[in-house]
C-alpha cells in the first residue's frame, strides 16, 4: 500500500499549526515581533519568569535561540537584562516599558487567532483535541525550530 500524504496524521497535525502560526505571525509582525519574541514576552510578563534557561524550556528552544532573540529585544527596547543574584554569573531578563506595551497589544491578537481554531470545534472537541495532543508529545524534547 502506498504513503498517502493527506490521510497522515502528521501532514494534518503540521498544515493545522502551519495555519495557526502564519495568522498568528500577521498581527504579530505590525507590532515587530516575531513568534519567538512573542513567546518570551508571554515568559515574562505572564509566567514572570527571568532566567534565561528557564525562558527557552518554557518556549522551548534551545539556549542559543533564546540568547539570539533575547540580544535583538534588548537592541529594540523590549528588555533589559542585569547580572543575578549579585554574583554576575546569571542573567536575569526583565521587560521594559515597551515590552510589557508590545504584550498587551498583542494579547488581543493571540486571543483572537486562538479563537478561531477554537470555535470550529465544540468545548468537548476542544478538550479533547488538547488530551490527544498533549499524549502525542508526552515525553518528547520540545525544542522548536521558531
Amino acid at each position: 500500500m502506498a504513503y498517502r500524504l493527506h490521510q497522515s496524521l502528521g501532514y494534518h497535525l503540521t498544515r493545522a499549526a502551519r495555519v495557526q502560526e502564519r495568522r498568528l505571525e500577521e498581527g504579530l509582525r505590525t507590532l515587530g515581533l516575531t513568534r519567538t519574541t512573542w513567546c518570551i514576552l508571554l515568559a515574562l510578563g505572564n509566567e514572570s519568569l527571568a532566567k534565561p534557561s528557564e525562558i527557552a524550556e518554557f518556549v522551548g528552544i534551545d539556549r542559543t535561540a533564546v540568547s539570539r532573540a533575547l540580544r535583538a529585544m534588548e537592541a529594540a527596547g523590549l528588555i533589559s537584562r542585569c547580572a543575578g543574584n549579585g554574583d554576575g554569573r546569571t542573567t536575569e531578563v526583565r521587560l521594559t516599558a515597551l515590552g510589557a506595551a508590545r504584550l498587551a497589544q498583542g494579547t488581543p491578537m493571540a486571543e483572537a487567532n486562538n479563537a478561531v481554531m477554537h470555535d470550529r470545534l465544540t468545548a468537548e472537541q476542544a478538550r479533547e483535541l488538547r488530551r490527544l495532543l498533549a499524549r502525542l508529545t508526552e515525553g518528547e524534547a520540545l525544542l522548536a525550530t521558531f
